[in-house]
Formats: structure tokens, C-alpha cells, sequence
């Protein structure tokens, strides 16, 4: 039978609908909003699988193209692998719900949103992100939710729900929240250098936001939920637990006194090697157990620590950031380079700038879009130490990349400004927590290193937090272990004028208003330092681009000349990119750009082009030459593709018998401009040329 909950979001109707497809999924939902339509099913297995000690859940979010009436192109006609901004959702969908299922469940759980018609206005990723949680409420599968997201933009200082494409690319905020009833759980999104009180003012009316989505949920569930699987999560023996932590206390403490990551690995690693050892036959044979136990006590000495010292594992305080070293320039042959070391965090940033032709076309449910930056992350195994499969980047890269991304975005200069297309790759060559904002802040050094005229630095920090009971310790510019073993990771990019990019995770029921307030400018503290280091390194960006990267003049030409520049089936054009070895690209509004790393080779270009597009000036001397002869005249060719007609009574003070007796055709002779008539025809004089330059010559 089905069910259907209907309410309003942001001025338009969403609807929640059960029971009428995918019946034999445990739990399934189709979430319409506008004319977009999400189809999220949520299935976990009968049983658990067997030596694992982490919850395999799976989320899949796939775009067809038949949502938007279109064919898929390719040979194949089908959808391929995800694009990368399915792969983005996938993430947005799986860490708000993952901390949601209870401690030791470990039944293949996987989740499908299948985006089955599509509308602009739609919200696909808020709506598979609600419609995750819809479909786990209303199923058998045990779940402490629901949840809820919006979309919050702001254009002119107000906040929208769910703002339409146009909305967005006019304002200055857009937020990904996700919440539960007494928090906000997940933020993913940016700014255009907006200050903390009001993005914390956006995260609070997004909060507001989502309370009726819950209530549908509920009212969802109450109308075809089913009830939830029993399932009791394992107890930790508590005689056990005691044992392992007078034995293993001691020998932890001494581990996690070394402050340096590797070192402190290499410890733990013979410490563990000893307690096993030293297990005794009872011990050995309830292993599981036992190891489970010693990560509880590892946990207790960390958390205790920092929330009841003030201690952190590298010996820090909660406020400080680590050791910054900076170099630029680093690589000779590339456009712009920085190596950002933070610690034990470290990123080798690199910029390439590329000319129109190297802008990325990317294929969506709304059309083609065209990005001319583009930042890509790399995180090779060897920079934790490990040796591993080595392929193509996973969705943690993808999604690290995506936040440098947007970080950096607001700060860069018009297309107008500079018309070059960048590319950023940041190589993670040591990491120790927060890679992703050393890539922010790598990223905008190399961008500075290359001449690229940033509005202004950008910097970022990742920040944690431990809660036990009423005890609170937030903690700046946090190591691996501490996300590990941490309540929080807010990862926070901006300006010194405000913040561009936020993403924020929280393995807890929630946090207050005050707390993120708290993180939020410890955050920005931390930004100004990082800031002030970055400018030690380097102050401004470079007066000019590196010499090896292309030289782009941008040319405005009358539309109507865009086809004597390309010519017949693109002859003209090839010529000229033949005779100059430039690129150049031609814009339907008239816009050439013309690009290379050869000075010559690019004015030779610009005139070329320049003579193909200039029109005839009346009144000015061209430099002529005789196309064709006739009995009235001769064609002379002024511009290049534009000839005029030189009449038989112009070509000189006395009268001409015959036209050849004065020009012959392939002579280059100086012609003047009398007259451009309505048609475009022009009038040219051979002999008030030559009587002009004679007085010139005279003068």
C-alpha cells in the first residue's frame, strides 16, 4: 500500500511517497521536489559478516541521463563510471547517516539514490541525503534517526532555502547542513568571504529549516514503518576491560609520550607486539575481546589527556598550530609552486596556467558547464608511510579536492581580468591530519608563485573536538589520531575578511550554537597565523607570469569577422596557427584570445589576426596589392580578405589610356581610402596617395 507525506520547503512542495516501487528493498522512498524526482532504497543484510571490526555500509548515488531527456554520449550510450560530483554525493549522503547505526553493527548495509527525473531547481543531493534517512526510518533496519538537509544560499543578506542554480551563482553563500532534531550534524559548502557571525547565522536557519522534514519523516514512518530488527550491540566485558587497562596502561603512556607520528607508531606497534606476547591461554582465547579493549584504553589515555590535562599527543596546547616552513618557486620548469610543510603535514602545490581550449567540459542533468579552475588532490601511499595499491584517485581524494577547490574559487580574478584557464594539482607527500588545508594554503602560494592576481591569500585549519560528559576541549590544526579518536573534524578555508569554505563532521549526537561559535573563531585565529606565515614566504602575488607559461592578448572583434578569421572549413585559422605556432581560440561574442610562450610568434599573431578584422579607415594610406585588373580599374587588397576598387581615373594626375600601363596584378602599391559606401564597397586613389606621401616627404 502506499503512503505519501507532503509538505512545504522553501516555497515549494516536496513529497515523500512509499510503498509503490522497490517493495523488496527494506526500506524505499521516492523524494520529489519540483519536478525532480529521487528514488532512495536502503538495504542491509540478514546477517553479519564474520572478522570484521567496522561497519560495511556503502552509498551509491548515480545520475540517468533519461531524468533530464537525454541520451548518454560515447559509444556505449549507457552511464559509465560516476562523474565526480556523484562521487561528492555519495560522501554528503554517507557521513551524516553513518554515525547513525548502533556501536558493533556489522550487516552489509548499502544505500542507492538513483536521480530519475531532473529539474534545475531540484536539489538532487539534498533530496537523496533526505530521502537516505526516510527510507532507514521507515525500515526494519536499526537506525537513531531521522535526519534532515537543506540547502541555504543568501542573496542581498537573505537567506534561502534551497536556492535555485540563478540564486546561487548570485549570492554569496551556499551551504550543505545537515541535522538532526537537537543538532546540526553535517556542513558542506562555501562562502564568498563571509564572516563567522553570519555563516553561523546560515547553519541556525538551516536548522530551523529541517525540523518539519523531520516531522514528515516521523509522520512517514508511524503511517509504513515497520518495526526495527532486534539487535543488541555487543557489551564490553568490564572485568576485561579493567585487566587490559592495569596491564596496559603503563606501556601506552610511555608509547604516547613520543611526539613524532612515526616514532610513536613504531612504539605502539612493539608495545602491542609485547602485550600480546604476554597474554595469557584464557587471554589469547578471547583475543577479539581483549584487542578490543586495549583500543577503549588507548582511547580513554588520549581523550583523558587533552580533556583533563590540556595535552595533546605531539605535546601542543588546544590552540596552537605546528611548525609552518614555506618555500616557493621550488620547480624550475613549472608555472607556480610551494611546498607547505605544517608539521608533519606536507604538500608539494603546483599551478598550471593553460589557455580556453584547456577548460574542462563537464556533461551534467542540466546542460554542459565549462570550469576554467580546476584542483586536483593526490594521496600517494607513501606519504603515511604505507605500500599499497597505487590507481586511479578514490572518493576521499575526489572529496579533499573538491574543498581545496572551493576554497580558493572566490579569490580568483575574472576571466576578464585573466584569461588563462588554471589547474592545481596538490601532491600530499607526508600527511599527519588536515592535507586537504594544506592544500588551501599550497594552493594559493603557487597561484601567487605563478602571477596569478589573487583578491587575496587564502588559508585553512582543520579543527577537532573531545567531549566527555560536560568536559569540552577544541583543538586546532588536529593530527590523524586526534580525528580518529575525536568527536569533530570542521575543516574551515578563508580570507583575513572571512570564510570561503566549510566542511564539518561530528561523531556525536551534536554540538551547541556556543561550541561551533568557539571553533569557528579559534579557527580564524588560527587562519591569521597561518596568514601571517604564508605572507613571510611570500608577500604578493608575482608582478608577471613565469616564462614559461603562455602570453594571452585578448582581442575584441566585430562577430561579423569571426568567419574571415576561421575561413572556409577552418583554413584561415590553421594557417595562421601554422605559420605562428599559437593558439587561438574564437568565441561567438568576438572574443579571440590569442596564446603563446613565444613573444614574436604571439605579435606576428596578433597582427594577422588584426589584419584579417581591421576595417577600412577612410582617409588613411594602406600599403595595396593589385589582386586583379580590369578595363575600369584594378581590386587592390588592403586588409587582408577586404579589396577595394582602385578606379582607372585614380591611378594618376594625367589621363590613362590603359590600366596596365600603370599597375599590373601582384604589384604592391600605396592606395588611399576616399570612400566606404553603405554597402561596404570602398573607393580607393593611387594618385592622391602618392601626392600625400610626397608632402609628408616634403614636410
Amino acid at each position: 500500500m502506499a503512503h505519501q507525506v507532503e509538505l512545504e520547503v522553501g516555497g515549494r512542495r516536496l513529497l515523500m511517497e512509499t510503498g509503490k516501487v522497490a517493495k523488496q528493498a527494506d526500506g524505499a522512498v521516492m523524494m520529489t521536489y519540483s519536478d525532480t524526482s529521487v528514488l532512495v532504497t536502503a538495504v542491509s543484510a540478514k546477517s553479519a559478516r564474520e572478522g570484521l571490526d567496522f561497519f560495511p555500509l556503502t552509498v551509491e548515488y548515480q545520475e540517468k541521463s533519461y531524468a533530464a531527456g537525454k541520451i548518454p554520449g560515447g559509444f556505449f550510450k549507457r552511464e559509465g563510471r560516476p562523474a565526480g560530483h556523484e562521487i561528492l554525493t555519495c560522501r554528503v549522503i554517507d557521513r551524516p547517516i553513518r554515525p547513525l547505526f548502533p556501536e558493533g553493527y556489522r550487516f552489509e548495509t548499502q544505500v542507492i539514490a538513483t536521480v530519475m527525473s531532473a529539474d534545475p531547481a531540484g536539489c538532487p543531493d539534498v533530496l537523496s541525503l533526505c530521502g537516505a534517512s526516510a527510507a532507514f526510518t521507515i525500515s526494519d533496519i536499526p537506525f537513531d534517526g531521522p535526519i534532515g538537509a537543506i540547502r541555504v544560499g543568501r542573496m542581498d543578506g537573505k537567506l534561502i532555502v534551497n536556492p535555485t542554480p540563478e540564486q546561487t551563482e548570485e549570492g554569496d553563500v551556499n551551504i550543505l547542513v545537515a541535522a538532526s532534531r537537537e543538532a546540526i550534524v553535517m556542513v558542506e559548502g562555501g562562502a564568498n568571504v563571509v564572516p563567522e557571525d553570519e555563516i553561523l547565522e546560515a547553519l541556525y536557519f538551516a536548522h530551523d529549516a529541517i525540523l518539519p522534514i523531520l516531522d514528515a519523516q516521523v509522520e512517514l514512518q508511524k503511517a509504513a514503518g515497520r518495526p526495527k530488527r532486534e539487535f543488541i550491540a555487543p557489551q564490553m566485558d568490564q572485568g576485561l576491560l579493567k585487566q587490559v587497562r592495569e596491564i596496559a596502561t603503563p606501556g601506552l603512556r610511555e608509547a604516547y609520550n613520543v611526539k613524532e607520528k612515526l616514532e610513536r607508531y613504531a612504539a605502539l606497534d612493539k608495545f602491542k607486539a609485547d602485550f600480546v606476547a604476554g597474554l595469557s591461554e584464557e587471554q589469547i582465547e578471547r583475543k577479539g575481546e581483549v584487542m578490543e579493549a586495549l583500543s577503549a584504553v588507548k582511547k580513554e589515555i588520549v581523550r583523558g589527556d587533552i580533556v583533563g590535562k590540556g595535552v595533546r599527543l605531539d605535546g601542543r596546547d588546544l590552540k596552537t598550530v605546528r611548525p609552518i616552513t614555506i618555500e616557493t618557486g621550488t620547480l624550475a620548469r613549472t608555472h607556480g609552486s610551494a611546498l607547505f610543510t605544517r608539521g608533519e603535514t606536507q604538500a608539494i602545490v603546483v599551478t598550471t596556467l593553460g589557455t580556453s581550449a584547456d577548460e574542462q567540459r563537464i556533461d551534467s542533468l542540466n546542460g554542459d558547464v565549462w570550469k576554467r579552475f580546476m584542483l586536483h588532490y593526490n594521496f600517494p601511499p607513501y606519504s603515511v608511510g604505507e605500500a599499497r595499491r597505487f590507481g586511479s584517485p578514490g572518493r576521499r581524494e575526489i572529496g579533499h579536492g573538491a574543498l581545496a577547490e572551493r576554497a580558493l574559487l572566490p579569490v580568483l580574478p575574472s576571466k576578464e581580468d585573466f584569461p588563462y584557464t588554471l589547474r592545481i594539482v596538490s601532491e600530499i607527500t607526508e600527511s599527519n591530519g588536515s592535507s586537504s588545508m594544506a592544500s588551501v594554503c599550497g594552493g594559493a602560494l603557487s597561484m601567487m608563485d605563478a602571477g596569478v592576481p589573487l583578491k587575496a591569500p587564502v588559508a585553512g585549519v582543520a579543527m577537532g573536538l573531545i567531549k566527555e560528559g560536560d568536559s569540552v576541549a577544541v583543538l586546532s590544526d588536529i593530527l590523524g589520531d586526534e580525528d580518529h579518536l575525536g568527536d569533530m573534524d570542521f575543516k574551515v578555508a578563508g580570507t583575513p575578511d572571512g570564510i570561503t569554505a566549510v566542511q564539518m563532521d561530528i561523531k556525536i549526537s551534536g554540538i551547541s550554537r556556543e561550541i561551533m561559535r568557539d571553533a569557528l573563531y579559534q579557527a580564524r585565529d588560527n587562519r591569521m597565523h597561518i596568514l601571517g606565515e604564508m605572507g613571510k614566504a611570500l608577500e604578493a602575488p608575482r608582478e608577471d607570469v613565469s616564462e614559461h607559461a603562455p602570453r594571452i592578448e585578448v582581442l575584441k572583434v566585430d562577430p561579423d569577422k569571426i568567419r574571415d578569421i576561421i575561413g572556409p572549413g577552418g583554413k584561415v585559422i590553421r594557417s595562421i596557427v601554422a605559420e605562428t605556432g599559437c593558439k587561438i581560440d574564437v568565441e561567438d561574442d568576438g572574443t579571440v584570445s590569442i596564446a603563446s610562450a613565444d613573444a614574436a610568434s604571439l605579435r606576428k599573431a596578433i597582427d594577422i589576426v588584426g589584419g584579417l578584422t581591421a576595417s577600412p579607415e577612410v582617409g588613411r594610406i594602406y600599403d595595396g596589392k593589385v589582386r586583379k585588373v580590369v578595363d575600369f580599374g584594378a581590386f587592390v587588397e588592403i586588409l587582408p580578405g577586404t579589396d577595394g576598387l582602385l578606379h582607372i581615373s585614380q591611378l594618376a594626375e594625367e589621363r590613362v589610356q590603359s590600366v596596365t600601363d600603370v599597375v599590373k596584378e601582384g604589384d604592391e602599391i600605396p592606395v588611399k581610402v576616399l570612400e566606404v559606401d553603405r554597402q561596404g564597397k570602398i573607393r580607393l586613389s593611387l594618385k592622391e596617395a602618392r601626392r600625400d606621401l610626397e608632402q609628408q616627404s616634403g614636410t
